[in-house]
Formats: structure tokens, C-alpha cells, sequence
């Protein structure tokens, strides 16, 4: 068996490698299938306009040697380094804020030392490469420096790519438009996006909201790394990069998607929970196991489980929870 999967990170010791072979045994037969269907549709030729055919394709995974192109197409960034020629690099030799470069640097043997890609020992060292795009977006986009949480997405956006101007480029789509205000130093659209998901819950699993309100659970301890790192490190890698497909073609709603369908499917273990710690217990094991690995099906399961999510509703939810936010503030 392999300690390493294919993206560099070293299987925990537990790791169930039966269930994982059985899970992607069938699943490679879906990506087979899917990658003759990408082909087609992009003919050779890379541009794609977004269609309900393109959407439909996104939902069903699109193939790992096709993943930074479409990303690239469907979040705008490929249009944003095409009108920006040379501008990443001008950002990298640039004059440098040392405040910005230092609390980077610390962050360096912080990311993913379970990947072996992004040990000071491996060649090429991926750390050098995220440190580029992570200093040359503090000083693109000042307002959000460098926020923890950042190192992670841009790390994953480089094992994907393998592109150090694309991976700036996709970090820039998320952070600039597609999430909203997450990783400003007030991080106001993350605690807002907290606050919707619990109106979400009261909504759609109303005794989940109640189980929380009467221990006096706030919802920013249980799923605030979900938002923070788009469930880097909280899903298989391989379910990430399925949710982070529709992430940048549909934007943000898909986090709440996702969040509601754990939260939905395990309403009765969750439920068994007498206490506080107990809480923030299942939250973790929820995480876990065959549901979150068999990515395919549970892809399918956030479009479904949650039932209709309209943009308009999150965006009043958002309205009323960020005054809320702010009162207190």
C-alpha cells in the first residue's frame, strides 16, 4: 500500500486502505468516463462558456489534467492574467513589507508538513513557490495582507496547478471575489457565514439549532475551519477538490451546501450529544469516514439533501446577520 497518495501527503497511520480501495476501484471508472466526456468538450481548444451543460459536467467532477485549466477559465482568473502580463512578477520584485514577509515565513514549516512535497528536504520544494504567491498577494491586495488560512488554499492551488502565476491568479478569484471578506483582518464575511449557516440550520434541521442553543454552542467553534480553509484538512483530498470544482464556477453557496448536507446526514448522531464537548466532538467525527470518501455520491448528496438554496436568501440572511454582527461589534 501506498503511505503517500497522489498529491504528496502521507496517509495517517488509522487510514482504512480496504474501504479506500473498494471506494476508488469504482470510482476511477466514473473518472474514466468523465474524462473521455471533458475531452470532447473541449475539442483541444481551451475556452468553455459557462452553460447549464458546463455546470452539469462541474458538478460531476471535472478530471485532474483538465482541474487548473477550467478553474482557471470559469473563476475569471485566466482572463485577469491576460490582461496582466508580467504584473505577478513585477509584484515579487517589488519593494517588500517585512511585517508581511516575516509572519509568511513563520507560517512556512506550519503548512501541510504531512506532505512531502512541502518538505524543506523535497526537490522541488513547494514552500519556496507558496511563499512567492503568498508575498506577492500581501502586496496585491493590501486590505488582506496575510491571513492564516491563506497558506492552505494557495498551497492546494499549487499542487493542483503546478503553476506559480495561475496558483496567485485562483488565490486572487477567491479571496477577491468569489468568498466574500473572509480573510480581512476583522474576517466580518467569515463570522457573517457562520452566523448564516446557523439561520440555514434553524431552517432546514431545526433540532440540530436547537441542540446547539441550548448548550450554548457557538457555531464559530465547530465549523469556523470549515470556512477558513474551504475543508482543507477537515475532507479527503479527493472530496475537496470535487467541492472546489463548483466552488469556483457557482461561488460561496456551495461552503453552505456542503456544511447543511454533513449536518443533515448525521442529524441523529449529532443529536446523541448531552453536552457541550460532546458537541464539538461529533462536529469532527462527522468528517469522517465512508460518507465524506465516496466523494462521487456525496456530490451528489449536496446538491439534493439540503433542498433549494436561493443566492437571494443567503444574501438577505447575510444582510441581517452582518448588522447584527456589527451592533455588537
Amino acid at each position: 500500500f501506498c503511505r503517500v497518495d497522489p498529491y504528496g501527503f502521507e496517509r495517517p497511520e488509522d487510514f482504512d486502505y480496504a474501504s479506500y480501495e473498494a471506494f476508488f476501484s469504482r470510482y476511477l471508472v466514473v473518472l474514466t468516463r468523465r474524462a473521455i466526456k471533458w475531452s470532447k468538450l473541449l475539442k483541444g481548444n481551451n475556452r468553455i462558456q459557462k452553460s447549464l451543460k458546463v455546470k452539469r459536467y462541474i458538478r460531476k467532477g471535472i478530471p485532474n489534467e483538465h482541474r487548473a485549466l477550467i478553474w482557471m477559465i470559469v473563476s475569471g482568473a485566466q482572463t485577469n492574467m491576460e490582461q496582466n502580463p508580467g504584473y505577478y512578477h513585477k509584484l515579487l520584485e517589488g519593494e517588500k513589507n517585512d511585517k508581511l514577509v516575516e509572519a509568511i515565513k513563520t507560517d512556512m514549516n506550519r503548512t501541510f508538513p504531512d506532505n512531502v512535497k512541502f518538505r524543506k528536504t523535497a526537490d522541488p520544494c513547494l514552500q519556496h513557490t507558496l511563499y512567492n504567491v503568498l508575498v506577492a498577494y500581501g502586496h496585491h491586495n493590501k486590505a488582506v495582507g496575510y491571513c492564516q488560512g491563506m497558506n492552505f488554499i494557495a498551497g492546494y492551488l499549487i499542487l493542483i496547478t503546478k503553476n506559480e502565476e495561475e496558483s496567485f491568479w485562483l488565490l486572487d478569484a477567491l479571496i477577491g471575489r468569489i468568498l466574500p471578506d473572509y480573510y480581512s483582518p476583522a474576517m466580518l464575511g467569515l463570522k457573517t457565514d457562520q452566523e448564516v449557516l446557523g439561520e440555514l440550520v434553524k431552517m432546514k434541521v431545526p433540532a440540530v439549532a436547537e441542540l446547539m442553543e441550548r448548550h450554548g454552542v457557538m457555531w464559530t467553534l465547530v465549523v469556523s475551519r470549515w470556512f477558513i480553509c474551504l475543508f482543507i484538512d477537515i475532507l479527503p483530498v479527493e472530496t475537496v477538490l470535487r467541492i472546489w470544482d463548483c466552488l469556483f464556477y457557482e461561488g460561496s453557496k456551495i461552503i453552505f451546501r456542503v456544511a447543511l448536507t454533513l449536518i443533515k446526514q448525521h442529524q441523529a448522531f449529532i443529536l446523541e450529544a448531552t453536552n457541550f464537548p460532546d458537541i464539538c466532538d461529533k462536529f469532527k467525527q462527522i468528517t469522517k469516514g465512508t460518507f465524506v470518501t465516496e466523494c462521487h455520491s456525496f456530490m451528489q448528496k449536496i446538491f439534493t439533501d439540503p433542498g433549494s438554496l436561493p443566492m437571494a436568501t443567503i444574501n438577505k440572511l447575510r444582510e441581517t446577520c452582518r448588522e447584527k454582527l456589527l451592533s455588537q461589534g
